[in-house]
């Protein structure tokens, strides 16, 4: 029980928090709500009442996620297009899910040499 209790108190300022945190991170405001950029690309954004998070995912990945726990992602009708899922801050179960995810957008949208000066974000290395 305790644990969906802290989950519950996730909130916007966390995010902002954890995504200024990574390597390289902007804050802009954009369609009026807070984004977050590395090298000029968006990797988050803070959209409506800022009980959610947008980041980037892979289509594939993110048709998964919503339909295994539809508690926890969603996919904005603009956004069907794009490769993007929204992240319901309640229904993550602690601070560390939050970051892994941003940590996996930041991933998607830095670059290869910003990859390389960060090994513990970076990407693993290819076979």
């Amino acid at each position: 029980m305790a644990a969906a209790t802290v989950s519950a108190m996730l909130e916007a300022e966390d995010v902002r928090r954890i995504a200024l945190s990574l390597p390289d991170t902007t804050e802009k405001i954009a369609w009026s709500m807070p984004t977050f950029r590395v090298g000029g690309k968006m990797f988050a954004t803070l959209p409506e009442d800022e009980t959610s998070v947008a980041v980037r995912c892979p289509k594939e990945e993110r048709d998964e996620l919503a339909l295994a726990e539809p508690d926890k992602f969603w996919i904005a009708d603009h956004e069907a297009q794009f490769a993007w899922v929204r992240v319901r801050l309640a229904g993550l179960e602690d601070e560390a899910e939050l970051r892994d995810i941003l940590a996996d957008s930041w991933r998607q949208a830095a670059s290869p040499r910003l990859l390389e000066a960060h090994p513990r974000l970076g990407l693993p290395p290819a076979d």
